[in-house]
């Protein structure tokens, strides 16, 4: 692949960025494509955000654990006995061997390569064999923290000392959520996937509902009147959008038992993106989320996750069935988006390949745009 200028890229994105929606066009393919702008991101985007890890309910037990990367740094979170939660390097101290893989449960963390052991804490317990190794103090030795915050019932992580919480940052963000009730949504799967595509490409694909009822009309498209579809104020942290599904949909209209929501709200999703990379659908049923890391320009890592209103959970009757027609449907979308952005990838590498012109329905898309604009240039 080419080499290309970032400061080319730079003032290409800056003078698209001064357009308003009525003449903005999608970023060029170079953007997308350009090692060197990956690079780039890594630096300026993915080591100073905050990064969705996945929700805090699904390791609710002293010891369960979950496992996310910041850039090349391996993460693993871990309830304490406590019950708060701690982050911290995935990294053993002795000779650099990656520790937890997953998620799951246990007692220590127990290094599969020499069997250093550490509390749930990292906290170095036991290093076998260490006797004759002078200056060596395992009670000195710890896996260095990382910054770990919950918000609305989500885990962030950051690299970075001095970005404000979560809920400084999303403070506008809670204000339009806040008769859901996020927090108390209770995940029902989580998947991990490896997609061929820019990490870009599948942001701007989640926060756009323009295609839903031409790449989904097998699945959320055809319970989507994209005519209804409203947007939210700018904010620097984030973008969102309202929508309404039809009253026919198989998810996205509240429960009988939810008395959170009244008049059109029992219908109505929000559709939000908090920069760089974590999507969400909250509906008035359901929770569906995406958050991404990218492993090369052209390959990402995808958390996917399903969480399910409280007083769905609570409503026994036909459950089981209830989560497994919701899954089929929700992995059905997903792979609808999968084709999708893995056909972008090729295509914004095409030689002959031009930016189009956005359409209103894809106003965040011009929101993310400026947003990379003012990271890389920070």
């Amino acid at each position: 692949m080419a080499a290309h200028d970032t400061g080319a890229l730079v003032e290409k994105l800056s003078c698209l960025a001064e357009r308003d929606l009525a003449d903005a066009s999608t970023m060029p393919g170079e953007v997308y494509a350009s090692r060197e702008f990956f690079d780039l991101e890594l630096e300026r985007i993915f080591a100073r955000e905050w990064l969705c890890a996945g929700r805090a309910g699904s390791i609710p037990q002293p010891g369960d654990y979950l496992t996310w990367r910041i850039g090349a740094q391996p993460v693993a979170v871990v309830r304490q006995k406590d019950g708060s939660l701690m982050a911290f390097s995935n990294v053993c101290r002795h000779r650099m061997m990656r520790l937890l893989s997953g998620s799951g449960r246990c007692r220590r963390i127990v290094c599969p390569y020499h069997a250093w052991t550490y509390d749930l804490d990292g906290r170095l317990l036991e290093a076998r064999h260490m006797d004759r190794t002078r200056s060596f103090d395992a009670s000195a030795v710890s896996l260095p923290r990382i910054r770990c915050e919950v918000w609305q019932g989500w885990i962030y992580l950051t690299l970075n000392a001095s970005i404000p919480t979560p809920e400084e940052r999303l403070a506008g963000l809670d204000h339009v959520i806040a008769d859901y009730h996020a927090a108390d949504y209770v995940e029902v799967d989580r998947q991990d996937h490896v997609w061929r595509t820019n990490w870009k490409l599948l942001t701007e694909n989640f926060m756009e509902g323009y295609h839903l009822p031409v790449t989904h009309r097998r699945t959320v498209g055809a319970y989507f009147p994209v005519e209804e579809t409203r947007f939210g104020e700018d904010d620097a942290a984030f973008t969102f959008q309202w929508f309404t599904k039809t009253p026919d949909a198989p998810v996205g209209t509240a429960h009988p038992q939810n008395r959170r929501l009244q008049g059109r709200a029992r219908s109505t999703s929000v559709l939000g993106t908090i920069f760089p990379c974590h999507m969400f659908v909250l509906a008035p049923d359901h929770l569906w989320y995406l958050s991404l890391q990218p492993r090369s320009p052209g390959e990402i890592d995808v958390r996917y996750g399903l969480a399910f209103a409280p007083e769905v959970m609570a409503d026994q009757n036909g459950l089981d069935a209830r989560i497994e027609e919701a899954k089929a449907f929700l992995d059905a979308t997903n792979e609808e988006d999968r084709v999708v952005v893995e056909g972008l990838w090729e295509g914004v590498q095409a030689p002959l390949a031009e930016p189009g012109p956005l359409s209103w329905l894809e106003k965040e898309n011009l929101d993310f745009l400026r947003y990379i604009l003012k990271m890389v240039t920070a």
